[in-house]
């Protein structure tokens, strides 16, 4: 038995076939270096030259001298490798993190309450948030544009903060 084979209907408007569509040719695109990036995706590299202050970020005065201030009466309490990094255009949490280290915990608890007492009278500053006060090894005084973070010696050195901002501009106080 023979299979019939079927001829393709014409349309039922006036009989005529359907028009041939057009074949458009097709780009293909250009050849490009393995692991290299399309020219709509890869930028240049901002110029580090001459205008190259024109992008840091801008100073803050206030939170400059609160950093000095919080350094000072960290210092006041015998405190021990006091640090002020700016960590302006680094990080979006603070303009500067002040760094010290306490003896013991006592000694740590102790420059804790001395910063938010001195900062509380003279200047009615209060801290957004305050963590580690009860043992004494790592407190955090978070005073929105400046962090200060107190640290037992070998907690500080366990953590590293310091080699986490390597990058940023440093004053040591102590």
């Amino acid at each position: 038995m023979a299979i019939k084979k079927k001829t393709p209907t014409k349309a039922k408007s006036g009989g005529k076939a359907p028009a041939a569509r057009k074949k458009t040719a097709v780009k293909k695109p250009a050849a490009r270096k393995k692991g290299a990036l399309p020219k709509t995706i890869r930028k240049k590299a901002p110029f580090k030259g001459a205008d190259a202050k024109a992008d840091a970020p801008a100073e803050n005065p206030r939170a400059k001298a609160l950093a000095h201030k919080a350094a000072k009466l960290l210092a006041d309490k015998k405190a021990t490798d006091v640090l002020v990094l700016d960590v302006r255009g680094k990080t979006s949490y603070a303009d500067y993190i002040v760094l010290a280290s306490g003896e013991s915990d006592r000694q740590v608890s102790a420059m804790a309450e001395n910063v938010h007492l001195k900062l509380k009278e003279e200047d009615s500053l209060r801290p957004t948030g305050t963590e580690g006060t009860e043992t004494g090894q790592w407190v955090l005084l978070d005073y929105s544009e400046v962090v200060v973070h107190l640290f037992l010696g070998e907690v500080r050195a366990f953590y590293d903060l310091e080699g986490l901002w390597a990058d940023a501009p440093r004053e040591k106080l102590t």
